[in-house]
């Protein structure tokens, strides 16, 4: 049990670390287009994320898939960069079933590059480990309370700005991707592959 906590710790501080923001970043861009009204939808997005990302982790783990990590550093914003310009769907379509089934493909897709982001690290971690599957479901476990700690901060600033405020949802959609956009930019020369 006590590795179990480790590992749900592990994927705590991974997500909600604020030196490599990457996560954040991409799951504010995931949640800005809803509210508690539609909290349903983003918790499922955000899962189909976690479970990527896992997945990505245990194919790294066994050695199953291995990927070129300055490729994948370079993918991270351009994931977070993607969303928050997927973002402009409903920016212009008030309605909710804004390409759902795209939006899931693209999540899930999106998990994987972020979980390989995170593999080389720890597959060092789990080179002593035996046991695989503990540190996978404890890790996974962090990942996703994390998840829903940044997803409900988002729904809340959404809640203050939109209801109490009274600001137009689209206009609340487009400021806050542009300003996504805006952090996102610098990553993204950063990693650039030269």
């Amino acid at each position: 049990m006590e590795e179990f906590l480790f590992y749900i710790k592990l994927g705590l501080d991974h997500v909600l670390d604020f030196g490599a923001y990457d996560h954040i970043l991409f799951l504010s861009a995931l949640a800005v287009p809803f509210t508690f009204k539609h909290w349903k939808r983003v918790l499922i997005l955000a899962t189909i994320f976690t479970i990527a990302h896992c997945t990505s982790l245990a194919l790294s783990v066994y050695e199953v898939a291995i990927v070129d990590v300055g490729l994948i550093e370079f993918l991270i914003p351009v994931t977070i960069l993607l969303t928050a310009l997927f973002n402009f769907a409903y920016v212009y379509k008030e309605a909710l079933d804004v390409g759902l089934f795209l939006h899931i493909l693209a999540t899930a897709f999106f998990g994987l590059i972020h979980g390989f982001g995170f593999s080389n690290y720890f597959k060092m971690l789990m080179a002593e480990e035996e046991d695989k599957i503990t540190p996978l479901l404890g890790f996974a476990t962090g990942i996703e309370l994390s998840q829903i700690i940044i997803i409900l901060v988002v729904l809340i600033i959404a809640y203050v700005i939109l209801d109490l405020l009274k600001v137009k949802r689209s206009i609340f959609i487009a400021v806050a991707s542009i300003l996504i956009i805006a952090i996102t930019i610098p990553l993204l020369i950063a990693t650039f592959p030269i």
